[in-house]
């Protein structure tokens, strides 16, 4: 029965935090950092995600509902947040206060707002992957080897991550400046859709909710 637990939890984590489909994302929002700078962006934004699922996967069901919110609140929440980095990749907002890509000072406080969003949430512990926790917690039902177990899978997701990320620096040294400026464009237009999902998914399970 463990057993079963734990390769229906491994699956649903992979597939919600999708590692692979966030590396190209990862090379974009750290254009201009080196090496060290990406790596410590990587290490902070996979410790926050962390913290975050772990905390849905103990308490997280108990706490929405004492504050009333739900996890349409949350979708909907982060897709418009994602939806406004989107915007800014693709027409270069992010830059345009800072006159061109060569000359952005990389200060600690962006290297810690990049981990935290959007990396951190809502693109690794998003809407997606703490509803996933949420209701794997609530299929341990209260017991301890379940509940560590699903702890130790959220480690192993988050890591896959961290590898993904590792490998990140020699994907953007290989594309260059031109091409890691078509891929922000390009994947700003896929975040667009992405962030229009979220809400979309939101909107659905208000009206389904209110409707029930």
């Amino acid at each position: 029965m463990l057993l079963d637990y734990i390769s229906a939890a491994l699956v649903t984590l992979l597939v919600t935090l999708d590692p692979v489909a966030l590396a190209p994302i990862f090379v974009s929002l750290t254009r201009g950092m080196n090496a060290q700078e990406r790596r410590r962006v990587s290490m902070r934004a996979c410790m926050i995600a962390f913290g975050i699922l772990a905390f849905f996967g103990l308490g997280g069901e108990v706490l929405l509902r004492l504050l009333g919110v739900g996890i349409p609140a949350f979708r909907i929440s982060g897709g418009l947040l994602l939806f406004w980095i989107a915007f800014e990749m693709v027409f270069e907002r992010r830059n345009e206060r800072k006159q061109h890509t060569a000359d952005i000072a990389i200060t600690e406080d962006h290297i810690r707002n990049v981990a935290a969003f959007p990396l951190a949430i809502p693109l690794m512990a998003g809407p997606g992957a703490i509803t996933a926790v949420i209701l794997l917690a609530g299929r341990a039902d209260g017991n301890i080897a379940y509940l560590t177990a699903l702890l130790i899978l959220i480690a192993l997701g988050i890591l896959s991550c961290l590898v993904v990320f590792s490998a990140a620096d020699r994907v953007s040294r290989w594309l260059g400046v031109t091409g890691n400026v078509v891929l922000t464009r390009l994947l700003g237009v896929i975040l667009a859709g992405l962030a229009v999902q979220f809400i979309i998914d939101g909107v659905l399970a208000l009206v389904r909710g209110s409707a029930a």
